[in-house]
């Protein structure tokens, strides 16, 4: 599993290390860590509805933390439980863009085993950075 949760963070959050090869790899773990905290299944998610997703940010971290608020965005505005996939992280003129489709399907309780109330990506101790390997490291903490 390319992401872990770490028990040692504050407590009345969810703190997550997610890690990749490359960027592409890193943001779609860490899209997953950001959705498995919200249902405890992820297959349980079936792609029936794709949005497509493009947004920019001045640097890595808050390009990663825009990309998972559209994760949380869509569940908590149109009720949708939602995976990435086909994630491309770019520089762009004003740092950098990550475009992706969000695949899933509208909560349902019968269906979704659900797990905490994701309510922000939190900027505490939020990080992307290169690791040691050639990889890609994030800590993200949601505020749930």
């Amino acid at each position: 599993m390319p992401y872990e949760y770490l028990e040692d963070a504050v407590t009345s959050d969810v703190t997550f290390r997610a890690s990749g090869r490359d960027l592409d790899e890193l943001f779609t773990a860490a899209a997953d860590a950001t959705t498995n905290c919200m249902v405890e299944e992820l297959d349980s998610v079936r792609p029936a509805v794709t949005l497509p997703l493009s947004v920019e940010a001045a640097a890595l971290d808050l390009l990663l933390m825009r990309f998972l608020d559209e994760i949380v965005f869509h569940k908590d505005a149109k009720g949708l439980m939602l995976r990435a996939g086909h994630v491309r992280v770019a520089e762009a003129p004003a740092g950098y863009r990550v475009t992706a489709e969000l695949h899933g399907e509208p909560i349902d309780g019968t269906r979704h085993a659900l797990a905490a109330d994701v309510k922000a990506v939190t900027l505490h101790g939020l990080k992307v950075v290169p690791a040691g390997d050639g990889g890609w490291e994030a800590e993200v903490t949601l505020d749930v």
